[in-house]
């Protein structure tokens, strides 16, 4: 108990000193406001530099939310630097342009490009300092792993990557588990459970909250769709009422105006870049620079997407559908240049035009491909409850290779809380990951598909 105590104060500490973080970086912007703008605007609307300093404390602590830029302890120095950075550079953007708006009039921006870099520099010395000071405070956790086969380890390798967090010391299959009673889990103050019968999870579950103990459990399909059932109040027993989602008809319908002047606007916008990328793909070797593929929308409808080609004319002349693979030798150099930067998915702007797509959704996937992932996993097919978008859950909190069970479960957490907030967040979220290199690798080369069996050599069923 003693012990758990001296945690919870060193989590409130490091909380304490992320919100300090917080106050200086807009006591910045506020110093830097009321020097060099403020002065034009007058005495008289105070109250005006006021509102524009709480704009931009609001702005900030959003997409500071958004992007989890204080999460100490999970994300590594440099994640929380980009996101802190990324968090002050949109705020900044926000905030002078709407400010200039209501002026009518721009002014000054070079003190901000100062405060921005200024702000730049305190979120580097402050993320390794916090990470420094959170892991003396908080030594890592004595953990254990409850799993029932070898893939379900594979999908949580991630875990072995942060071991200042959590200190693997024990796995053990549930039959393991079984013969030797929970009563064994008693030294470990972490637990992370995949795989495993809704029984013994259920017990696990229960442990965790009577001994204080963390608990992280990898839900299935069911958990998902469960987690955002509503709860039935007619009768005296809890019931949760799961069936076929079903969105609002006025959330449909904002979602479609706005799919229809995102891609507008993203049209006109990036029109110079599209027409300088056709040219691109053309001159290097006079193939097409637009290509179709057959993919899958809402309750399986097929439709044409549409990209820029980055891979050669003939790269499956073998008829096999298979995605993208690290250092893939079918993409062209000028196809390696606008996948880093996500010029080729451009040319879907015209498919959410359209109405094939939206501009946030599960992604769509190919036929062959959707029915191989189906055949192993048919809980599959209940992310073509909602139309494909150009973003998503999975795209922003997965990678391009997640695996395609942890991907249906983002797709299906996205199903549950759709709704104006969660598209405008995930739209935020995509902005971060534009420049990450993770979210575009392929998996591995030779394999077909992002399957956790057939990444380690052994068929799917």
């Amino acid at each position: 108990m003693l012990k758990q105590i001296q945690k919870e104060n060193s989590t409130t500490l490091v909380k304490l000193m992320n919100t300090g973080h917080f106050l200086l970086i807009v006591l910045c912007f506020w110093i830097v406001w009321m020097k060099n703008v403020a002065p034009s605007v007058g005495a008289a609307e105070s109250r005006y530099n006021i509102f524009v300093t709480g704009l931009y404390g609001v702005m900030l602590f959003i997409l500071n939310r958004t992007y989890n830029s204080y999460l100490v302890g999970y994300m590594s120095p440099g994640d929380m630097i980009y996101s802190q950075s990324l968090s002050c550079t949109l705020s900044l953007i926000a905030v002078y342009g709407l400010t200039a708006l209501a002026w009518m009039r721009l002014y000054n921006p070079v003190p901000f490009l100062i405060l921005l870099v200024g702000q730049i520099l305190l979120n580097i010395l402050w993320s390794h300092f916090i990470t420094r000071v959170y892991f003396r405070l908080i030594p890592p956790k004595k953990t254990a792993v409850i799993y029932h086969s070898k893939e379900d380890l594979i999908r949580i390798r991630e875990i072995e990557d942060n071991p200042k967090k959590f200190r693997i010391t024990t796995r053990m299959t549930d039959e393991e588990l079984k013969a030797k009673g929970l009563e064994s889990l008693q030294p470990f103050e972490a637990l992370f459970v995949i795989g495993i019968d809704p029984s013994l999870r259920n017990r696990l579950t229960q442990y965790c909250v009577e001994y204080a103990m963390q608990g992280y459990f990898l839900p299935d399909a069911g958990d998902v769709l469960l987690s955002g059932a509503p709860h039935i109040q007619s009768y005296s027993v809890p019931l949760l009422n799961v069936e076929r989602k079903a969105a609002a008809p006025e959330f449909l319908i904002l979602k479609r105006l706005f799919d229809i002047f995102a891609s507008l606007l993203g049209l006109i916008v990036f029109s110079p870049f599209m027409l300088l990328t056709a040219l691109a793909i053309r001159l290097y070797d006079k193939g097409p620079a637009i290509y179709k593929q057959v993919r899958l929308t809402k309750d399986g409808k097929e439709f044409n997407i549409l990209k820029f080609r980055s891979m050669k004319v003939d790269a499956e002349g073998d008829g096999v559908a298979r995605l993208t693979s690290e250092h893939d030798d079918r993409i062209t150099p000028v196809g390696k240049v606008i996948r880093a930067v996500r010029f080729d998915e451009l040319p879907q702007l015209l498919n959410i035009l359209k109405g094939d797509m939206s501009v946030v959704g599960p992604r769509p996937e190919r036929p062959e491909i959707a029915a191989q992932y189906e055949k192993e996993f048919p809980a599959f097919a209940l992310r073509l409850q909602v139309k494909a978008g150009l973003t998503g859950y999975a795209q922003v909190y997965g990678r391009y290779n997640t695996d395609p069970h942890d991907k249906l479960q983002m797709d299906l957490m996205y199903i549950n809380k759709m709704g104006i907030m969660t598209d405008v967040m995930l739209l935020f979220g995509t902005l971060r990951i534009l420049f990450i290199r993770e979210s575009t690798s392929g998996i591995e080369a030779g394999h077909v598909t992002a399957s956790v069996s057939e990444e380690h050599g052994e068929e799917t069923p």
